[in-house]
């Protein structure tokens, strides 16, 4: 790197919030299928804590080394659901507790995979595993979980869409922080290194290294100093400041990657907030010229961020994947948190936003008397987004027992605080409960 990257690199992480969000080990788990739950599980927490046992360390010495803040050293694992092998009576919540106990023995921040891939449709064991993310859930402290209900390839499994509104709810009805642990997903991918979603898909190899990158201050604090910039030129400065960031987290990544012996895979060029002052994606969109996210403007100026991050980043990196865009989570942002709070952004105004950015609803709570149908129905209509757009789309809620419009909840750390949402009150019940497979869209067929 030249001396004045240099320089500006330094100045991004000590003025403007840049770090490596995330250094993620992606874990196969496919050889520890027996057949019997017990051995499984001893197998899953074996492997892991063989595999990951210097991952921490490496990391600690990585950001001690080169004063680069790795915020979350994380690990992501086969699909749980693909685990049960011949058992006919698979003990799932055995292997979440295999696998948080192995995640703090090796000092990882989350563990992801407790999932299943049901696209297309559910297996016994893909079924037995929905049911049971309550209990593995509210039993663990750093297993995350997530469903892939739809695909562009596939369409939507209205059936699993069903069956997941009612555990968003039960997982809620437990203790709602265990709902950020939870994602319902269309087109996920297999290589996202960002909780609470990650699983390391059955088309990986056996181990590899992904890290996720996030600077929403140094691109707000480039886009702040050209106020009279134009569209073009806006995109030109964000590419540019794409590209240093993402160079940062692949040179993190390989470096990682060398010391621990393992392959290289991803790096993720997402922008992802923080309650932070100064690290909020709503404010680059406000810096654009909005008066606050949720103007009118609002999806077009996330669309030119969106697509100029990537632009930058994949000339920044030999390979790019996971989700890679702009992360627009209500909890984690601050300027969305405000908005929130003044009614300035509506579900339905986010659900158009993610129709241009990465995920979906994201880190949102509702009241806690909201049916459960009404969740498969935001469920299914992010999933729609998604299945038709070709792009992942997810949905994160969180429905707070005893909570309404206007009061709040208290997440904590990078979790922030989430403004109780309005949901429309219109009845999805006869439309969720019909059962079936909404068809894949007709451009899904290109063999």
């Amino acid at each position: 790197m030249e001396t004045q990257q240099i320089k500006e690199t330094i100045q991004m992480i000590s003025e403007e919030n840049l770090d490596i969000r995330t250094i993620t080990m992606g874990l196969s788990l496919l050889d520890c299928i027996t057949g019997d739950s017990k051995t499984t599980a001893q197998k899953i927490y074996d492997k892991i804590t063989t595999q990951a046992a210097q991952l921490v360390p490496v990391a600690d010495a990585i950001e001690n080394e080169f004063g680069i803040p790795i915020v979350n050293k994380r690990l992501s694992v086969t699909p749980v659901a693909l685990l049960a092998g011949s058992d006919p009576h698979p003990n799932f919540p055995q292997f979440a507790k295999a696998m948080d106990e192995a995640a703090k023995a090796v000092n990882v921040d989350l563990i992801g995979g407790y999932s299943a891939t049901v696209q297309a449709g559910c297996t016994p064991a893909d079924k037995t595993l929905m049911a049971s993310i309550p209990e593995a859930l509210a039993t663990t402290d750093r297993v995350c979980s997530s469903v892939n209900v739809g695909s562009t390839r596939n369409g939507l499994n209205m059936d699993a869409v069903k069956i997941m509104g009612e555990v968003v709810k039960q997982v809620a009805a437990i203790d709602p922080v265990n709902a950020m642990k939870l994602v319902i997903f269309a087109n996920a991918v297999e290589d996202n290194p960002f909780m609470a979603g990650a699983f390391w898909g059955v088309s990986e190899g056996d181990v590899a290294i992904n890290t996720g990158v996030s600077g929403p201050g140094v691109v707000q604090r480039a886009i702040a100093d050209r106020p009279d910039a134009s569209f073009e030129e806006i995109c030109e400065i964000i590419k540019q400041t794409a590209f240093k960031v993402s160079r940062m987290g692949q040179f993190v990544g390989k470096v990682a990657a060398e010391r621990l012996h393992v392959p290289f895979n991803i790096v993720d060029l997402s922008l992802a907030p923080t309650p932070a002052r100064g690290d909020s994606v709503a404010e680059i969109l406000e810096t654009l010229g909005l008066s606050h996210v949720g103007t009118p403007g609002t999806t077009a100026a996330l669309a030119l961020l969106n697509d100029a991050v990537k632009k930058g980043g994949i000339m920044a990196a030999e390979r790019v994947g996971g989700l890679s865009g702009a992360f627009i989570p209500v909890s984690e942002d601050a300027n969305m948190i405000k908005a929130a709070e003044k009614g300035q952004i509506s579900l339905e105004k986010l659900e158009a936003m993610t129709a241009v950015c990465s995920v979906g609803l994201d880190m949102v709570a509702i009241p806690g008397d909201t049916p459960a149908t009404t969740i498969a129905g935001m469920i299914a209509d992010e999933a729609a987004i998604g299945m038709i757009n070709n792009k992942t789309t997810a949905v994160r809620v969180i429905p707070v027992p005893g909570k309404t419009v206007g009061d709040s909840i208290n997440f904590g750390g990078l979790f922030g605080r989430a403004p109780i949402m309005a949901v429309n009150d219109g009845d999805a019940s006869v439309f969720v409960s019909r059962g079936g497979q909404i068809p894949a869209p007709i451009h899904s067929f290109k063999n």
